[in-house]
């Protein structure tokens, strides 16, 4: 056995056992003509001495251990001396006589301490994120997100849930943010997207008769980040058939309930205070209240009877307040039909944590004739219905039930339960606010070999730093004309391009160069004119900064519909409204 114990579960009860610890050297304490060390694993810390006289070649070799060297070693479990207990220490009684020592990995100098007590910078601390991760704060944080995790299968099993795994190759759909666009190898010229939200897979499962679904799902924005935002991200996404709000609403609060009372010991009141939008707006000014008057504690809030529409002046349109999925209100139908769309109220509903929106769902539309007034609405013509929701449509004829869901966004509660300034700190490998990670240097460029397989070329604009990216065959375009395009890479970091008729969403900075980007089918007979992107922002590139640049279409499409995403869904700041949690 390499090992019998870790080095956080001896106690008194094991006294003059012989055992075998591995662990990290914590720190180490010369007296002379004793050596004390501290060994170090993710489960705690115990106490070694060496003494020359009990084990010469074990306490010769503990002269060269220096911190965050990985050893190995053998001894006998003693008493602490009077006086010198650590209360603090779950091994606070005990130490281990040293026998055996075995250096198994040697460190070098490390860049800062493992210690809480430190004030550094972010950059540095994501450059060493493995060291970072030592740290105990650090690594109560990633031990604090595996036991929500646990607790969160256990409970949703015992309630009747499926966990269902959705995919994360899929199609791109207007979801009110920009997709991470994959090329696809075999059928070159078109892409995979990265999910924004199982939220129409999940819809899917409830006509496939699941009744009740949940997943810890990964997703995907390629939005402008910040301290709440990654371009990745972790939702519990929920889904039950047969369901009105309120039955969704007590799952929900019993769910946190216990998660509360076993991860923080806080025993939570229900039901929680809930309020409707409208209220929300007259007593906070906000759909995101915190009726806390100290700003102590947890206070949790459910908004509803948000708006169903949302006008948008620039487009002279209705938009979706929430996406385009979701149910109008039962009393409002009526209005529906008449097209009175301002006073229509939605069967969403939002969670709302000290402030902080930490989840979002609805009751789903189930029929295919109110989806599709719903589409035509939003002004999505019946052969972008087809492209796009034919397949959820068609399920709908099959007999759909009525259902309902909700997503929570778990780097956002995880944050607000430890407290921390940023979600950053609950994720175990973050981006930066660059959305560049620096401990890998993702994004990056990629091989020569597996451009070639894609069928894509890269050439070099007047600046050497700028690298544009096209389709060797001939071009593709979409239906608004627009190319169907993934990305750029400026300086080794993604440009995301305008791609498709979809949520193309990009700032428009004043241009200071351009390049060229194309996309081309191999087929002669897709073939069509050429097209041209710009770069409205370029690349500076110098040793002390690196400015990003994001690329925006030839004016073949509405700008108002570039800057604000799809412009048929209003962008949100919740996880099951599409943006990133």
């Amino acid at each position: 056995m390499f090992r019998t114990h870790t080095c956080g579960e001896l106690t008194v009860n094991d006294l003059n056992k012989e055992v075998v610890l591995c662990g990290w050297v914590g720190s180490r304490r010369d007296h002379g003509k004793l050596i004390f060390i501290d060994i170090r694993d993710r489960r705690g810390l115990t106490q070694v001495v060496f003494i020359p006289k009990e084990a010469p070649k074990a306490y010769e070799t503990a002269q060269g251990l220096r911190s965050e060297f990985v050893i190995r070693l053998k001894g006998r479990v003693n008493s602490r001396p009077k006086g010198t207990i650590n209360p603090k220490l779950s091994t606070g009684e005990i130490e281990i006589l040293a026998q055996e020592l075995e250096i198994l990995n040697p460190a070098q100098t490390l860049p800062f301490e493992i210690s809480d007590n430190l004030d550094l910078g972010e950059e540095i601390r994501l450059k060493y994120r493995y060291l970072d991760l030592r740290r105990p704060r650090m690594l109560g944080n990633i031990l604090l997100r595996h036991n929500m995790y646990q607790l969160i299968r256990g409970i949703l099993n015992t309630g009747g849930f499926m966990e269902v795994e959705t995919p994360i190759l899929t199609k791109s759909t207007p979801e009110g943010a920009r997709d991470f666009l994959v090329p696809s190898r075999l059928s070159q010229g078109e892409f995979y997207a990265l999910p924004q939200s199982p939220q129409l897979f999940k819809q899917i499962l409830m006509v496939s008769g699941i009744e009740r679904y949940f997943q810890i799902a990964k997703c995907f924005r390629d939005e402008d980040l910040r301290a709440d935002r990654q371009p990745e991200f972790t939702q519990l996404d929920m889904e039950m058939s047969f369901v009105d709000e309120e039955e969704i609403f007590s799952v929900s609060e019993k769910l946190f309930y216990e998660i509360f009372k076993q991860l923080k010991g806080v025993e939570l009141a229900l039901p929680f205070k809930r309020m409707t939008y409208q209220e929300a707006m007259k007593d906070y000014n906000s759909d995101k209240p915190d009726p806390r008057k100290d700003k102590e504690g947890f206070a949790f809030v459910w908004v509803t009877d948000f708006p169903l529409f949302k006008f948008n002046k620039d487009e002279k349109r209705w938009d979706s307040e929430h996406h385009p999925f979701t149910a109008p209100n039962n009393e409002d139908i009526a209005l529906l039909k008449e097209g009175r769309l301002e006073n229509i109220r939605s069967r969403s509903y939002d969670l709302v944590l000290n402030g902080s929106e930490i989840a979002s769902g609805s009751i789903r539309i189930h029929s295919q004739e109110v989806q599709k007034m719903i589409f035509q609405i939003l002004g999505l013509n019946e052969e972008e219905v087809k492209a796009k929701f034919g397949f959820l449509l068609e399920a709908f004829t099959y007999g759909a039930p009525p259902h309902g869901g909700i997503a929570f966004g778990l780097d956002r509660i995880l944050s607000i339960i430890t407290g921390a300034d940023s979600i950053r700190e609950v994720i175990a490998f973050p981006k930066t606010q660059k959305g560049i990670c620096p401990m890998t240097s993702a994004p990056s460029e990629v091989s020569e070999k597996q451009l070639n397989e894609l069928n894509l070329t890269y050439k070099k604009l007047k600046q050497s730093s700028t690298i544009g990216w096209r389709y060797k065959p001939e071009e593709e375009r979409n239906s608004y004309g627009i190319p169907a395009f993934s990305s750029a890479f400026i300086n080794g970091s993604a440009c995301a391009l305008a791609r498709s008729d979809d949520c193309s969403v990009s700032r428009r900075r004043p241009a200071s160069t351009s390049c060229s980007a194309t996309t081309r089918n191999s087929a002669a007979t897709r073939s069509a004119p050429s097209s041209t992107f710009r770069i409205s922002s370029i690349v500076t590139t110098s040793s002390s900064r690196r400015t990003r640049s994001r690329a925006t279409p030839a004016p073949t499409t509405p700008s108002s519909t570039l800057s604000r995403g799809c412009g048929r869904c209003r962008r949100r700041s919740g996880s099951d409204r599409r943006a990133t949690p």
